[in-house]
Protein backbone atom coordinates (compact mmCIF):
# COMPACT_ATOMS: atom_id res chain seq x y z
CA UNK A 1 0.00 0.00 0.00
CA UNK A 2 2.81 2.37 0.94
CA UNK A 3 4.62 1.54 -2.29
CA UNK A 4 1.49 2.30 -4.30
CA UNK A 5 1.12 5.65 -2.53
CA UNK A 6 4.73 6.62 -3.25
CA UNK A 7 4.32 5.58 -6.88
CA UNK A 8 1.27 7.86 -7.26
CA UNK A 9 3.16 10.76 -5.67
CA UNK A 10 6.02 10.19 -8.11
CA UNK A 11 3.64 10.24 -11.09
CA UNK A 12 1.97 13.46 -9.91
CA UNK A 13 5.28 15.27 -9.45
CA UNK A 14 6.56 14.01 -12.79
CA UNK A 15 3.49 15.28 -14.61
CA UNK A 16 3.63 18.58 -12.75
CA UNK A 17 7.28 19.04 -13.66
CA UNK A 18 6.62 18.36 -17.33
CA UNK A 19 3.73 20.79 -17.43
CA UNK A 20 5.65 23.55 -15.64
CA UNK A 21 8.62 23.39 -18.02
CA UNK A 22 8.28 26.02 -20.74
CA UNK A 23 7.63 24.47 -24.15
CA UNK A 24 9.13 26.11 -27.24
CA UNK A 25 8.90 25.29 -30.96
CA UNK A 26 11.12 22.42 -32.08
CA UNK A 27 12.82 24.81 -34.52
CA UNK A 28 13.60 28.49 -33.98
CA UNK A 29 15.01 30.73 -36.71
CA UNK A 30 17.41 33.52 -35.81
CA UNK A 31 17.76 36.30 -38.37
CA UNK A 32 20.78 38.60 -38.71
CA UNK A 33 22.32 40.83 -41.41
CA UNK A 34 25.65 39.39 -42.58
CA UNK A 35 26.84 41.68 -45.43
CA UNK A 36 28.10 38.46 -47.01
CA UNK A 37 30.29 37.44 -44.06
CA UNK A 38 28.34 34.29 -43.18
CA UNK A 39 31.32 32.30 -41.86
CA UNK A 40 32.32 35.04 -39.40
CA UNK A 41 28.70 35.28 -38.32
CA UNK A 42 28.47 31.55 -37.64
CA UNK A 43 31.44 31.78 -35.29
CA UNK A 44 30.16 34.95 -33.65
CA UNK A 45 26.77 33.44 -32.81
CA UNK A 46 27.97 29.90 -32.06
CA UNK A 47 27.87 30.17 -28.25
CA UNK A 48 24.50 31.93 -28.26
CA UNK A 49 23.08 29.27 -30.59
CA UNK A 50 24.33 26.43 -28.36
CA UNK A 51 23.03 28.16 -25.24
CA UNK A 52 19.56 28.68 -26.73
CA UNK A 53 19.37 25.10 -27.98
CA UNK A 54 20.14 23.81 -24.49
CA UNK A 55 17.77 26.15 -22.67
CA UNK A 56 14.89 25.92 -25.15
CA UNK A 57 15.30 22.27 -26.12
CA UNK A 58 14.94 23.45 -29.71
CA UNK A 59 17.02 23.48 -32.88
CA UNK A 60 18.18 27.06 -33.48
CA UNK A 61 18.93 27.86 -37.11
CA UNK A 62 20.95 30.97 -37.95
CA UNK A 63 19.54 32.53 -41.14
CA UNK A 64 21.72 35.41 -42.40
CA UNK A 65 20.32 38.05 -44.74
CA UNK A 66 22.83 39.62 -47.12
CA UNK A 67 21.76 43.19 -46.33
CA UNK A 68 18.93 45.28 -44.85
CA UNK A 69 16.76 44.99 -47.96
CA UNK A 70 16.70 41.19 -47.70
CA UNK A 71 16.17 41.41 -43.95
CA UNK A 72 13.25 43.79 -44.46
CA UNK A 73 11.69 41.28 -46.85
CA UNK A 74 12.04 38.51 -44.25
CA UNK A 75 10.53 40.74 -41.57
CA UNK A 76 7.60 41.67 -43.80
CA UNK A 77 7.00 37.97 -44.46
CA UNK A 78 7.44 37.17 -40.74
CA UNK A 79 10.06 34.64 -41.77
CA UNK A 80 12.12 34.71 -38.57
CA UNK A 81 11.28 33.91 -34.94
CA UNK A 82 14.09 36.02 -33.45
CA UNK A 83 15.89 38.92 -35.13
CA UNK A 84 19.01 40.85 -34.23
CA UNK A 85 17.75 44.03 -35.87
CA UNK A 86 19.51 47.30 -36.65
CA UNK A 87 17.67 50.48 -35.58
CA UNK A 88 15.89 51.00 -38.91
CA UNK A 89 14.72 47.39 -39.13
CA UNK A 90 13.60 47.43 -35.50
CA UNK A 91 11.62 50.65 -35.99
CA UNK A 92 9.84 49.35 -39.09
CA UNK A 93 9.12 45.93 -37.57
CA UNK A 94 7.70 47.38 -34.36
CA UNK A 95 5.66 49.98 -36.26
CA UNK A 96 4.02 47.23 -38.31
CA UNK A 97 3.43 45.22 -35.12
CA UNK A 98 5.02 42.20 -36.78
CA UNK A 99 7.68 41.86 -34.10
CA UNK A 100 8.13 42.89 -30.49
CA UNK A 101 11.44 44.43 -29.29
CA UNK A 102 12.54 42.63 -26.12
CA UNK A 103 16.19 43.63 -25.50
CA UNK A 104 18.48 46.40 -26.83
CA UNK A 105 21.61 45.87 -28.88
CA UNK A 106 24.80 47.77 -28.17
CA UNK A 107 25.22 51.04 -30.04
CA UNK A 108 25.87 54.52 -28.70
CA UNK A 109 27.81 57.11 -30.71
CA UNK A 110 28.88 54.47 -33.24
CA UNK A 111 25.28 54.47 -34.47
CA UNK A 112 25.66 58.00 -35.88
CA UNK A 113 25.00 58.46 -39.59
CA UNK A 114 27.90 59.88 -41.61
CA UNK A 115 28.85 60.77 -45.18
CA UNK A 116 32.28 59.60 -46.34
CA UNK A 117 34.39 61.03 -49.18
CA UNK A 118 37.87 60.36 -50.52
CA UNK A 119 40.67 61.89 -48.44
CA UNK A 120 41.68 64.21 -51.30
CA UNK A 121 38.11 65.39 -52.01
CA UNK A 122 37.60 69.16 -52.07
CA UNK A 123 34.06 68.90 -50.71
CA UNK A 124 33.50 70.65 -47.38
CA UNK A 125 29.80 70.13 -46.69
CA UNK A 126 26.61 68.40 -47.83
CA UNK A 127 25.65 71.28 -50.11
CA UNK A 128 28.71 70.44 -52.22
CA UNK A 129 27.04 67.14 -53.12
CA UNK A 130 24.37 68.93 -55.16
CA UNK A 131 24.58 67.61 -58.72
CA UNK A 132 26.91 64.75 -57.75
CA UNK A 133 26.61 60.94 -57.67
CA UNK A 134 26.15 59.62 -54.13
CA UNK A 135 25.82 56.14 -52.62
CA UNK A 136 23.24 55.34 -49.97
CA UNK A 137 22.66 52.12 -48.06
CA UNK A 138 19.67 49.83 -48.44
CA UNK A 139 16.06 50.51 -47.39
CA UNK A 140 15.81 49.39 -43.78
CA UNK A 141 19.06 51.09 -42.75
CA UNK A 142 18.58 54.09 -40.45
CA UNK A 143 22.17 55.31 -40.81
CA UNK A 144 22.70 54.43 -44.46
CA UNK A 145 19.31 55.30 -45.93
CA UNK A 146 16.70 57.18 -43.86
CA UNK A 147 18.84 59.75 -42.01
CA UNK A 148 20.98 60.42 -45.12
CA UNK A 149 17.84 61.11 -47.16
CA UNK A 150 16.74 63.55 -44.47
CA UNK A 151 20.15 65.24 -44.56
CA UNK A 152 20.08 65.49 -48.36
CA UNK A 153 16.48 66.72 -48.47
CA UNK A 154 16.16 69.60 -50.92
CA UNK A 155 19.16 68.69 -53.07
CA UNK A 156 19.19 67.32 -56.60
CA UNK A 157 21.79 64.61 -57.18
CA UNK A 158 22.95 63.48 -60.60
CA UNK A 159 22.54 59.87 -59.51
CA UNK A 160 21.94 57.78 -56.39
CA UNK A 161 23.34 54.27 -56.11
CA UNK A 162 22.13 51.92 -53.40
CA UNK A 163 25.16 50.01 -52.14
CA UNK A 164 24.46 46.40 -51.13
CA UNK A 165 27.10 46.68 -48.37
CA UNK A 166 29.14 49.48 -46.73
CA UNK A 167 32.30 47.93 -48.17
CA UNK A 168 30.87 48.21 -51.69
CA UNK A 169 30.01 51.88 -51.06
CA UNK A 170 33.64 52.59 -50.11
CA UNK A 171 34.85 50.72 -53.19
CA UNK A 172 32.62 52.91 -55.38
CA UNK A 173 34.27 56.02 -53.90
CA UNK A 174 37.71 54.53 -54.56
CA UNK A 175 36.72 53.73 -58.17
CA UNK A 176 35.29 57.21 -58.75
CA UNK A 177 31.76 55.93 -59.38
CA UNK A 178 30.35 58.10 -56.58
CA UNK A 179 31.83 61.07 -54.72
CA UNK A 180 30.34 60.26 -51.32
CA UNK A 181 28.64 57.43 -49.45
CA UNK A 182 26.37 57.24 -46.40
CA UNK A 183 26.81 54.68 -43.62
CA UNK A 184 27.15 54.43 -39.86
CA UNK A 185 30.31 55.49 -38.06
CA UNK A 186 30.64 51.90 -36.85
CA UNK A 187 30.47 50.53 -40.40
CA UNK A 188 33.03 53.07 -41.58
CA UNK A 189 35.49 52.12 -38.85
CA UNK A 190 34.93 48.44 -39.59
CA UNK A 191 35.24 48.46 -43.38
CA UNK A 192 37.56 51.31 -44.39
CA UNK A 193 40.61 49.09 -43.88
CA UNK A 194 39.14 46.58 -46.36
CA UNK A 195 39.75 49.07 -49.19
CA UNK A 196 43.50 49.61 -48.64
CA UNK A 197 44.12 51.28 -51.99
CA UNK A 198 42.26 54.43 -50.88
CA UNK A 199 42.01 56.73 -47.91
CA UNK A 200 38.77 58.30 -46.76
CA UNK A 201 37.51 60.99 -44.43
CA UNK A 202 34.20 61.91 -42.86
CA UNK A 203 32.53 64.76 -44.73
CA UNK A 204 29.55 65.08 -42.40
CA UNK A 205 28.31 63.49 -39.18
CA UNK A 206 24.63 63.69 -38.27
CA UNK A 207 24.00 65.11 -34.80
CA UNK A 208 20.79 63.13 -34.38
CA UNK A 209 21.14 60.31 -31.88
CA UNK A 210 20.14 57.04 -33.50
CA UNK A 211 18.52 54.57 -31.08
CA UNK A 212 20.17 51.22 -30.57
CA UNK A 213 18.94 48.21 -32.48
CA UNK A 214 16.95 45.50 -30.73
CA UNK A 215 16.42 41.79 -30.46
CA UNK A 216 12.96 41.23 -31.89
CA UNK A 217 10.63 38.30 -31.29
CA UNK A 218 7.86 37.40 -33.73
CA UNK A 219 4.32 38.16 -32.60
CA UNK A 220 3.33 34.87 -34.21
CA UNK A 221 4.78 33.13 -31.18
CA UNK A 222 2.41 32.86 -28.19
CA UNK A 223 2.87 35.50 -25.50
CA UNK A 224 4.21 32.93 -23.03
CA UNK A 225 6.93 31.90 -25.52
CA UNK A 226 7.85 35.54 -26.19
CA UNK A 227 8.29 36.10 -22.46
CA UNK A 228 10.21 32.83 -22.13
CA UNK A 229 12.68 33.85 -24.84
CA UNK A 230 13.16 37.19 -23.12
CA UNK A 231 13.88 35.42 -19.82
CA UNK A 232 16.37 33.01 -21.39
CA UNK A 233 18.26 35.79 -23.20
CA UNK A 234 18.25 38.03 -20.12
CA UNK A 235 19.68 35.31 -17.89
CA UNK A 236 22.44 34.19 -20.28
CA UNK A 237 26.01 34.00 -18.94
CA UNK A 238 27.68 37.44 -19.35
CA UNK A 239 30.06 36.33 -22.10
CA UNK A 240 27.16 35.52 -24.44
CA UNK A 241 25.55 39.00 -24.59
CA UNK A 242 29.05 40.47 -24.87
CA UNK A 243 29.99 38.21 -27.80
CA UNK A 244 26.93 39.05 -29.93
CA UNK A 245 26.38 42.62 -28.76
CA UNK A 246 23.16 42.81 -26.78
CA UNK A 247 22.42 44.26 -23.34
CA UNK A 248 20.84 41.72 -20.98
CA UNK A 249 18.06 43.29 -18.90
CA UNK A 250 18.46 46.56 -20.84
CA UNK A 251 15.60 48.92 -21.63
CA UNK A 252 14.07 48.62 -25.10
CA UNK A 253 14.74 51.77 -27.21
CA UNK A 254 11.97 54.18 -28.19
CA UNK A 255 11.67 54.28 -31.98
CA UNK A 256 9.02 56.98 -32.36
CA UNK A 257 11.42 59.72 -33.53
CA UNK A 258 13.07 57.34 -36.00
CA UNK A 259 9.65 56.30 -37.29
CA UNK A 260 8.95 60.01 -37.81
CA UNK A 261 12.12 60.34 -39.91
CA UNK A 262 11.14 57.32 -42.00
CA UNK A 263 7.68 58.77 -42.61
CA UNK A 264 9.18 62.16 -43.51
CA UNK A 265 11.46 60.82 -46.25
CA UNK A 266 9.20 58.06 -47.63
CA UNK A 267 7.46 60.42 -50.13
CA UNK A 268 10.77 61.11 -51.91
CA UNK A 269 12.03 57.53 -52.07
CA UNK A 270 10.43 57.02 -55.49
CA UNK A 271 12.72 59.75 -56.84
CA UNK A 272 15.87 57.80 -55.96
CA UNK A 273 15.83 55.80 -59.20
CA UNK A 274 15.48 58.93 -61.32
CA UNK A 275 18.41 60.70 -62.97
CA UNK A 276 18.73 63.37 -61.78
CA UNK A 277 17.32 62.41 -58.37
CA UNK A 278 15.30 65.30 -56.92
CA UNK A 279 15.21 64.81 -53.16
CA UNK A 280 12.18 66.94 -52.43
CA UNK A 281 8.46 66.83 -53.02
CA UNK A 282 7.30 68.76 -56.04
CA UNK A 283 4.48 71.19 -55.40
CA UNK A 284 1.20 70.07 -56.88
CA UNK A 285 -0.34 72.62 -59.20
CA UNK A 286 -4.06 72.99 -58.65
CA UNK A 287 -6.18 73.54 -61.76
Amino acid sequence: MKFRYLYLVFIVFTLFGCQSRQQFPSRITLGVVSFGEDEKLEEKYRELKEYLETELNSIVELEPAYNERQALSQINDKGWDLVFASPGLAAIASQKSAYVPILPLEGGLNNRSIFVVAQESSFQGLSDLNGQAVALGQPGSATGYYFPLLNLYGLTLSKIRLAPTPKQALQWIAQGEVVAAAMSLQEYNLYRATVPESKFRVLYQDDNAVPNGSILVSNQLPQIEQEGLNDVLSSAPPMIPASVGYIANGEVPNYQELIGVIERVTPITDNIQEQPAMLYEEEKVEN
